[in-house]
């Protein structure tokens, strides 16, 4: 296994081109076999494998430790990377993973600068590739990053953001997949300019918060679910310490967890949660363990 790179998920997001339903799929058909009044499954995302393959972040290579790591932690299904479903290999390959360890691929996550108009035809195609293939492998959520301009945007990117959003939306439809808005540091930033403004202009969109890059950009996650209460359809989780670094594993750390169970179950959360772990360096034990510890936690906490 390739060591762990340090870089952090903001030069990660620069750099790269770029979920729910039960724990059993209909044969790659995208139905999700959940009752609506289930509680949410608890999934894990694969970025803390990825982190190992810079630039493009594809851990296809290592994509069948990572099903063997989840089927051990008690994971119900898996959240892939735009970068995973770039690689030519991956349907099939996918599709044998899901049937031998009976853990559903269950969306991926989607990065593209949506706000810069010229990329536009070049992003449509891609993320035509992207979720068809993962619709082919039966994921039926897509959380989706517009984009960081490492600046505030105009008015007029926000606009041709929205376009650009719109019609990935539309494409998810297509393939059914639903879309939620996946959320970073840079959308939150300087008073949520970002984030209201894509909103704004795209209303009805599911939101899928990331809990942790809420707080590392000062926004209180429990307000922002209660606030949010009508859109929130996912979660990512993850920890940090009081000096602002990313802990092993949930549980760790000092994010009110839970304070944030109490706001979804007032809100009446219906969605899922996906565990998204990330280090500062490389850890000295095996991933699978602070998968496990993070999978017991949110049960121990969330009831789930």
């Amino acid at each position: 296994m390739k060591d762990f790179c340090c870089i952090s998920r903001r030069g990660f997001l620069k750099k790269s081109g770029l979920i729910s339903l039960s724990p059993f799929l209909l044969p790659f058909t995208g139905k999700s076999l959940k009752p609506s009044a289930a509680k949410p499954e608890v999934y894990g995302h694969l970025w803390v494998y990825a982190s190992q393959f810079p630039p493009d972040w594809d851990s296809t290579p290592i994509i069948e430790e990572i099903f063997q790591d989840f089927v051990y932690a008690g994971i119900e299904g898996i959240e892939i990377m735009d970068a995973n479903l770039r690689n030519p290999s991956i349907v099939p390959l996918l599709r044998r993973l899901v049937d031998q360890y009976h853990i559903p691929v269950i969306g991926a996550s989607y990065y593209a600068d949506m706000w810069n108009r010229d990329l536009h035809a070049k992003i449509k195609k891609d993320a035509e590739l992207v979720i068809s293939r993962l619709g082919e492998v039966g994921g039926t959520r897509l959380g989706i990053t517009v984009g960081d301009a490492r600046r505030l945007k105009t008015e007029r990117e926000l606009d041709d953001q929205a376009v650009m959003l719109r019609e990935i939306i539309a494409l998810c439809h297509d393939h059914g997949v639903s879309p939620n808005l996946h959320n970073h540091t840079f959308e939150m930033e300087n008073d949520q300019h970002d984030f209201r403004g894509t909103i704004k202009r795209v209303p009805k969109i599911s939101l899928g918060p990331d809990i942790n890059w809420l707080m590392r950009a000062g926004i209180d996650p429990v307000e922002f679910i209660l606030e949010h209460r009508e859109n929130i359809g996912f979660l990512h989780l993850r920890d940090q310490s009081d000096d602002g670094k990313w802990t092993h594993h949930l549980g760790q750390g000092v994010t009110d967890f839970e304070g944030i169970a109490k706001a979804l179950k007032k809100i009446g959360f219906e969605g899922d949660v996906a565990i998204e772990l990330a280090y500062e360096e490389k850890p000295d034990h095996p991933i699978r363990e602070d998968f496990k510890k993070s999978r017991e936690f949110v049960r121990e906490v969330f009831g789930w």
